[in-house]
């Protein structure tokens, strides 16, 4: 990719000083009967995009049309699960659900519209900041129990699929479910994410609480001309979103830009993970579809073929993890 992608880029950019396609906003919009701007609707946020600036991209903010269109190209193959054999993987492996194949992936297929190369634009390297230490060590140990559990009656949230992996706060494209719809009331906004249904009420004009500590937060708004600001903080659990804590305040920013775009912008500070807060935005497309039902059964009938693999390994001679039982020929667990 380095010898194709990054030789046109490197010629185009020396001659010339890219800056970020600026969006006129208008101010010809309707707005609902209490008087603020309606920007109610079933919205996409899937983008080819990344989160993080590419290694390979680390000195270009911004390409050029002809540069975006080979890099959209060079991706949208290096992404499809089609092309992939999942028991060799290789160099670029991307991430993602193996087992699926590509008719399952809704991650966008083209850049966003201002050609950035990152939907991080601080700090200016377009990339999250390095954890700081208590980061990595919530990090390393929630990555363990992801992967773990405390029996069938203690699965993990992402087993048991109760926590919405980009529906955020704040709200993140991923593979897929890049779907979400905002519903607004005289004092309270709605939104519902197609991942998960994980739906957030957010009060308008409202102190926060710690009365119901929640998954996402706790969640208030309050509008600023005509950009609706969201204000999010005392989560539940000690590890959130990329590996935040418990502290962390997420600030997210909605902004109409046309009849059919609304800007989205979010703030992360945390600094129980990282030593800098750190910034994003991409837009929200208005979507034809309503959103689906998301009817996720690891937890519910996946506990079926877990146990019954277990029970198969038993009866072979070995634990359930398929290792060697004991001397004592006991199943070892922490219970044992």
């Amino acid at each position: 990719m380095n010898s194709r992608i990054l030789a046109k880029p490197i010629l185009a950019l020396a001659s010339i000083l890219v800056a970020p396609l600026i969006l006129a906003q208008s101010d010809d919009f309707p707005r609902t009967e209490f008087g603020q701007p309606d920007l109610q609707g079933t919205y996409t946020f899937r983008t080819l995009t990344p989160m993080n600036r590419p290694r390979e991209l680390e000195n270009f903010e911004v390409l050029t049309a002809e540069q975006a269109k080979e890099w959209e190209a060079f991706e949208n193959r290096r992404q499809n699960r089609d092309l992939i054999i999942d028991s060799v993987g290789g160099a670029g492996y991307p991430p993602g659900v193996i087992s699926y194949n590509n008719f399952w992936y809704e991650r966008g297929v083209q850049t966003v519209a201002d050609r950035r190369t990152s939907l991080i634009y601080d700090p200016p390297n377009g990339r999250q900041p390095a954890r700081n230490a208590a980061g990595r060590e919530r990090g390393a140990a929630y990555g363990q129990m992801v992967f773990e559990s405390a029996g069938p009656e203690g699965r993990t949230t992402v087993d048991r699929c109760l926590v919405g992996f980009n529906a955020g706060p704040p709200m993140t494209p991923s593979a897929y479910n890049n779907n979400l719809q905002l519903i607004q009331t005289e004092d309270h906004i709605v939104i519902v994410n197609e991942m998960v249904h994980t739906a957030r009420i957010i009060r308008l004009d409202s102190e926060h609480h710690t009365k119901q500590l929640k998954w996402e937060g706790d969640s208030v708004a309050h509008w600023e001309d005509d950009t609706l600001v969201v204000h999010t903080q005392n989560y539940y659990h000690d590890y959130n979103y990329s590996g935040s804590s418990d502290q962390a305040q997420i600030t997210e920013r909605f902004t109409r830009i046309d009849a059919d775009t609304l800007n989205y912008d979010f703030t992360v500070e945390d600094s129980l993970t990282w030593d800098q807060t750190w910034s994003g935005k991409f837009p929200l497309r208005r979507a034809a579809d309503p959103l689906y039902e998301y009817a996720c059964h690891e937890g519910n009938h996946g506990l079926v073929g877990i146990l019954a693999g277990w029970r198969r390994y038993e009866s072979m001679g070995f634990n359930g993890d398929g290792s060697p039982k004991s001397d004592t020929g006991t199943v070892d667990t922490e219970e044992n």
